[in-house]
Formats: structure tokens, sequence, C-alpha cells
């Protein structure tokens, strides 16, 4: 068999790809091709309406970055803040004049980078800075809890130093509030005021989660006049998840960790017309001693239902003075009937058990109770008696009327680190 004509047409091809090469080295190389360029100082074919004295320029007002003359015109512009954010902004199709179309943020520095072209094509370029005012109002955010490692039930705290009542306003605030965590969970923020929210998520945080909370407010306009400022980060971690159930009808109560039985404790919940609340609630803080007195909960001093008891081991799971605690005056009750006045009584070994064992932000779950439902928000953290669908309809990106959760909020809603 003859392979020579076959090594001719490799050749060729050879040659053609060579000759290619160069054509497209040479046709680069050109000198006479506008884009080999380099970019010309277009100051002199722009005008900027950021003030150039070093003046700080009015955040209320957008910037304009215009073309001067009929020889050239605007092909981008880029606008970001020393924090990161672009400037949102729309060129006009004739590339005369570019305008931002989200607002400045207040008490910021600004590097804007200009791209044009002359009317034979040539590129030119500009780069200048400029900061804008410090808000007179700013708006802030403090998180809660403090520091620290908390139980599976503890919601994430953010109270406002200003009232935030425009839905769309509000919606401004809660995207600049993140939540991340590892890992990553579903949740959404819930405003249960107009200066305070909530956030938690569907169900409770996984053990050994790690969560950063960050308000990324500051400068961002967020109302008329009114801008965001500063607020410290917030960083939390999750420890094992500890669970409690009291019953009232068995008068027991099942503790839990990672969902093993670790205890049974026999107990007495609140008598007749002092009820227990049912539902969950979310253990606020540990006391060893406490002096309860029934006034406090509105029984007349010297009636036959008053008390003045100094109590110990006591974890507090209402602001009101619902607590799980020592109670050996009723021991003889604990296991059989309900003879407390709404907390859940035990034994003071027992309770010195409980009290070693939890931590803020565990679960104490009461079930089988006369008493009403533990109150959503306002008496401790019941945030967990509201659905779920419920709570997201307390957020101010989710509608109210059980449409499904767009792609950008579903991203928003399930964070990480």
């Amino acid at each position: 068999m003859n392979d020579t004509p076959r090594i001719r047409t490799v050749l060729s091809c050879t040659l053609l790809v060579v000759a290619v090469t160069a054509g497209a080295t040479a046709c680069a190389g050109s000198d006479g091709h506008p884009l080999s360029a380099r970019a010309y100082d277009a100051a002199d074919q722009l005008a900027v309406s950021a003030p150039a004295d070093g003046a700080k320029a009015d955040p209320e007002k957008p910037l304009e970055v215009t073309a001067k003359g009929e020889d050239g015109r605007i092909t981008d512009v880029t606008a970001i803040d020393a924090s990161g954010r672009h400037l949102a902004g729309e060129l006009t199709a004739d590339g005369r004049r570019w305008r931002s179309t989200a607002a400045l943020a207040a008490g910021a520095r600004y590097t804007v980078r200009v791209a044009t072209e002359d009317e034979d094509g040539a590129p030119g370029a500009r780069t200048f800075t400029f900061e804008t005012a410090p808000a007179k109002r700013a708006l802030t955010a403090t998180f809660g809890p403090e520091a620290g490692t908390y139980g599976v039930g503890q919601p994430i705290t953010a109270d406002l130093s200003l009232a935030v009542k425009d839905r769309k306003a509000r919606a401004i605030v809660e995207r600049a509030l993140k939540v991340r965590s590892t890992p990553s969970v579903e949740g959404a923020w819930y405003w249960v005021e107009d200066k305070k929210l909530h956030f938690r998520p569907k169900e409770y945080w996984p053990a050994g989660t790690r969560i950063t909370v960050t308000g990324n407010l500051d400068g961002l306009k967020v109302g008329d006049k009114l801008y965001g400022g500063a607020s410290k980060p917030l960083k939390l971690t999750i420890g094992d998840r500890i669970e409690a159930v009291a019953d009232a009808g068995s008068h027991y109560m099942t503790v839990r960790r990672n969902g093993e039985v670790i205890n049974t404790i026999p107990v007495t919940t609140g008598k007749p017309g002092f009820s227990t609340r049912n539902g969950i609630k979310v253990v606020l803080g540990k006391e060893y001693y406490v002096r309860m007195r029934g006034t406090s909960i509105g029984i007349s001093e010297g009636s036959s239902e008053s008390y003045d008891l100094p109590v110990y081991y006591a974890t507090r799971v209402t602001w009101s003075g619902e607590y799980v605690h020592a109670a050996p005056w009723s021991v003889g009750s604990q296991g059989v009937a309900n003879v407390s006045h709404g907390c859940v009584g035990m034994s003071t070994g027992n309770a010195a058990w409980f009290y070693e064992t939890v931590r803020p932000g565990d679960i104490v779950r009461t079930v089988n109770s006369y008493g009403d439902t533990m109150d959503t928000f306002g008496n401790g953290f019941g945030d967990w008696n509201l659905p779920w669908a419920k709570w997201r309809e307390g957020s101010a990106l989710v509608e109210a009327t059980g449409n499904p959760v767009t792609p950008t909020e579903k991203a928003r809603l399930r964070p990480s680190i």
C-alpha cells in the first residue's frame, strides 16, 4: 500500500494551520486597529454630578455621568462602594448618559470606572472617587442572645434602634439581616413588633450548628431620609438537643438528649385555676435561688392561696415567673397530682440534676394540661408554637397568601457559611 497521499494531506493541513496562526498574529499586532490602542484619558469628554472639590455628595440625589460634545459616547459605568456593593444604573441607548437607578449609600466612598469610545472607536477611560454625606438618622440592629452556646430551640432576636412600619422598608431591612449557619437550615425572620424581629429555623437547630448573624445595613437607604448604621455581628453555637416533656396528665417529665431518654422524673404541675401553660417553651435562664411570692401572680397576701417561699435550682421558662424548680414541700404529690401554682415542681435532687443538665435555648414542653397554650411572643420564647406556614407570613419578604417560595427567597432562607 502506498501511504504517500495521506502524508501529503497531513502536511497540507499543518501548513494551513501555520498560515492561519501567522495571519492571526499579524492581525492582532496591527497598530492601525482601534482596539489595540491604550485607552486614552476621557476626563475632558465626561461630566459627573458628584462634587469634584472634596465636598460630600447628597445620597438622596442620583449619580449621573454624561458625555460632553458629539465625538464620543459612554460604553460602560461601574460604581462600587468600599463595602463591595454595586450601584445599579442605566445607560441610554445612544451612550450619552448613565444614571443610577438605586439609592446611594450614606457615609460611603464610591469608586466609579467609566469606559468610553470616540467617533473612530478608540477606547477611553476615566476613574474617579467621591464620598456621600453621612445619614442624619441611622437605623441599627442589636442581635441577641449574647454570644455563646445555646440549645436547639434558641431564636435569634434583632432589636432595631428605630421603628420600621412600611412593608417595603421592612423588606430592605430584612434582606440586610443575614443569618448564616453550618449546617445550612431553612429559616425566616418574623416581625414581632415595629422594632423587633425573631429568626428561627423551620425545625429546631441541628445539634452542633455554628451560626453567624450580621447586619449589612451600614449606609443602606431604608426609607425617606433614613439609612442604616453599623451593627455588631453575633456568633452562636448550638449544643446537644435537650428536650424535656412535662406530662400534666401522667405527672412525669421525660428528658431526652439527642433523642435518647436520659431521665424520667416525677413532677407536679399547676392545679385547677393555676394550670401550667401547654406548648413549647425555651429555657430563658437559671437561678440558683429565687424568692417566690403569690403577689407576683396576682394572689392577695394573706389569702388561702398566698405563699412566700425560698426556691432553689430554678430554671426559668417564662418572664411572668414559670419555672422548673425544687419543691420539697410537694414531694408527696409529685408523680401523683397537680398542686402547684403553675410551675413544674420536683424534688431537690431532681431539680439540681435538671438545673445542671439544661442550658438557655433548651426545650421544655408541657402536654395534657388544662392551661392555655404558651404565648408566641411577649412572655419568653413561644416561637415554636406557631406553625411554619404562619411563621413565614411574619416575614416582609413572603406574601401571606400561601404563594410558593421564590428561588431568591429560597436562597435567602437556606443560608450557609
